[in-house]
């Protein structure tokens, strides 16, 4: 497997981090990129991961902690990227993060017209659940 360097977000990765979500199909009409880092970087800066290797951003995660549950947003590899462990190894990061916060459960949403992200979870390990009212 070849070496991620993983660190925490920086304002200067905002245009790539923005341009890989739009690479990756994570950008929708009802969430405005530059909003959520925005948020993300006054709220728990430290949960927001970027991958480089070869010097290019290719990777990133996005973490969140209430207290009582863990999510995952923004998991995110360049399409010529995958295959190659550094989705694993983002969230094999973000997993064990959260673990040191004393976080008991992890949550994630994918939507249904992301058949490639609900497999590659259900792969390391995420069942799908179904929440009634």
């Amino acid at each position: 497997m070849q070496r991620l360097e993983i660190r925490p977000y920086r304002e200067s990765d905002e245009d790539a981090v923005v341009a890989l979500w739009y690479e990756c199909g994570l950008v929708s009409p009802w969430n405005d990129p530059i909003k959520d880092i925005g948020r993300k970087v006054r709220i728990q800066r430290d949960l927001f991961l970027v991958g480089f290797f070869d010097g290019q951003l290719i990777a990133t995660v996005m973490e969140g902690y209430e207290g009582r549950r863990g999510w995952i947003n923004y998991l995110a590899v360049a399409t010529d990227s995958r295959e190659q462990g550094f989705g694993r190894l983002l969230m094999d990061k973000a997993e064990a993060r959260l673990r040191e916060m004393g976080c008991p459960k992890i949550n994630l949403q994918v939507r249904r017209s992301n058949a490639e992200a609900a497999e590659f979870y259900r792969s390391i390990g995420y069942a799908k659940r179904l929440v009634e009212d």
